[in-house]
């Protein structure tokens, strides 16, 4: 068992980087790093794949904003809590928000649909959004590679590489299950704000 997910991790590992970094990737990217300390992955490889999932995402959102205001998806989204702030602080700030809103849990989905909606160029939107996203990928890439490290310590070189990996699974599954509670912890508050 422990070898057929071994396998599948190497052979479409960085497609789920990149994929899970199109939405909302921290625990994806987090992931890419461990699987490079692991030496599963070159570090660089699970950098460019969580960069440009995140890049890919947020340009996708920008594009619905944008083009599809008026669509009951978009519509729908501009409803969710937190939208309005982040729609305000993309109109005072937008350079910043910009730069900065993939860091916020839970408005980075919200974030790229208002500065679609907004009135920031297109050009520099994707520039400031590539150099967010090469920062960011970087940054938590190198949060998994660390874990690795922490990981390879605390349970020492003996352990057999595929148990790492399930090692590598339940860090990710534990990771993506505490940032789901923080989401929502912050979505309830920004919708009592709102109320």
């Amino acid at each position: 068992m422990t070898e057929a997910i071994h396998h599948f991790i190497e052979q479409y590992g960085l497609l789920a980087i990149f994929l899970g970094c199109v939405a909302e990737g921290e625990s994806a990217a987090i992931l890419g790093g461990f699987f490079s300390h692991q030496q599963v992955f070159v570090l660089w490889h699970a950098f460019v794949a969580a960069g440009l999932g995140a890049f890919v995402g947020d340009t996708f959102f920008f594009i619905l904003g944008r083009s599809f205001a008026d669509h009951r998806y978009v519509v729908r989204l501009r409803k969710r809590p937190g939208f309005r702030r982040a729609f305000r602080l993309l109109n005072t700030h937008p350079n910043i928000f910009v730069l900065s809103n993939r860091y916020i849990y839970g408005m980075r989905l919200v974030g790229g649909i208002a500065a679609g909606l907004s009135n920031i160029p297109a050009p520099l939107f994707v520039i400031l959004n590539a150099i967010s996203s090469a920062i960011w990928a970087v940054l938590f890439g190198t949060i998994g590679y660390v874990f690795g490290l922490g990981a390879e310590h605390f349970i020492g070189p003996a352990l057999m590489r595929h148990e790492r990996l399930l090692v590598g699974l339940g860090i990710g599954l534990t990771v993506a299950i505490l940032a789901w509670f923080v989401a929502r912890h912050i979505a309830n508050r920004e919708h009592a704000r709102e109320s």
